[in-house]
């Protein structure tokens, strides 16, 4: 088999199988990460874009290199594009409760 060129489209299977992930993870990323969308075909066949491999490589890295959660992960890349993740409940709790010990301790 011939090796495809840099800027040829992929296969699920193909990009499972250069990183050394299952398939079903990288279908699971695609409802989690917005950033990561293939391109779809006839009988949803999956084609990755160079850049959704970049994308792959990045959130793979993250998650177990760096020790990330998913969420995490999803704040980073909106963070990166420019775009303010979606604010945490808690965050804003804990927001909250800080002011409020400031505010007493004066």
């Amino acid at each position: 088999m011939t090796e495809k060129s840099a800027t040829a489209f992929r296969t699920i299977g193909e990009v499972a199988a250069e990183l050394g992930l299952p398939q079903h993870r990288l279908r699971f990323w695609e409802t989690k990460f917005t950033e990561l969308r293939p391109v779809t075909r006839a009988g949803q066949r999956r084609y990755y874009r160079p850049e959704d491999i970049a994308v792959v490589r990045r959130i793979h890295q993250l998650l177990s290199e760096q020790g990330y959660t998913i969420r995490g992960v999803q704040a980073l890349l909106a963070a990166e594009r420019g775009k303010p993740a979606a604010e945490h409940p808690l965050r804003r709790i804990r927001a909250m409760l800080a002011d409020a010990l400031a505010a007493d301790a004066r």
